[in-house]
């Protein structure tokens, strides 16, 4: 069965943050404590990380994740690649160079965040990198199709992926009326908020609310959520029917 399991659903800080004593910081809901936003999906048989953040080695231990086919890189900030380090694990137990897509800017800025990972002389122990260049245009791992959504996180071009009915789009304030094309027909469509408010770069939460009747998915799921925000338990009250707030580890079928 087709799934995806949130592996964090947190802003760039996490919740909660650090030296903050606010409620929601301070909640004892293990619903409030949200790492770094990634997910873990399970589609035709492959297993695949969206984003590999600074709590990346934390994730995969928790959720006791032994092996992936590859990484999907959505865009190149700290928050969704700081942890591909320990992609060194990876590396070892499968004895290759470990698959990572990503469009070309993202492949640049690793090159310069993990400088020693692509030097000619290669020090003994670090990350292999297999850097697989993608755009907004389908393209397939070992036979499956996945489908890029591209959208704006402020004046940043970022991807969201479609795998058959699920589609996820974080880190971003903008989908042009094209790509919203590639969102028909989903049953699970998950979409990223930070506060109630506007914000530079992510949608509010009312904005996130009308793309996801916009999308018009079976059910909707909000991640990339800030201490901004209410506590998961009074968020749960304000959704309207058909989107909830994710959680990490959450787990849905599709």
């Amino acid at each position: 069965m087709n799934s995806i399991t949130f592996l964090g659903t947190g802003t760039s800080q996490g919740v909660p943050i650090i030296g903050c004593k606010c409620p929601v910081c301070t909640s004892s809901d293990e619903r409030d404590k949200r790492l770094r936003t990634s997910a873990y999906i399970q589609y035709e048989g492959l297993k695949l990380l969206i984003d590999a953040g600074p709590d990346f080695r934390q994730q995969m231990l928790r959720e006791d994740i032994c092996h992936l086919d590859a990484i999907l890189l959505t865009h190149n900030h700290k928050d969704h690649t700081g942890g591909l380090d320990d992609v060194r694990a990876l590396n070892f137990i499968e004895q290759r160079a470990f698959p990572i897509y990503c469009e070309k800017r993202v492949q640049d800025s690793l090159k310069l965040e993990y400088s020693y990972a692509f030097t000619d002389y290669k020090y003994p122990g670090i990350p292999e990198f297999l850097l697989e260049t993608i755009d907004e245009h389908p393209f397939f791992i070992n036979g499956v199709k996945i489908i890029p959504i591209r959208a704006m996180h402020y004046k940043m071009p970022v991807l969201g992926f479609r795998f058959g009915g699920l589609a996820y789009v974080t880190d971003a304030n903008y989908i042009a009326d094209s790509e919203f094309e590639k969102l028909r027909g989903l049953s699970i469509f998950v979409i990223n908020t930070v506060k109630m408010t506007k914000h530079i770069s992510h949608y509010s939460f009312p904005e996130a609310v009308e793309v996801a009747r916009r999308v018009g998915a079976k059910r909707s799921f909000l991640t990339h959520l800030s201490h901004q925000l209410p506590c998961h338990a009074e968020l749960l009250k304000m959704v309207p029917e058909g989107i909830e707030p994710a959680y990490d580890r959450l787990k849905v079928q599709f």
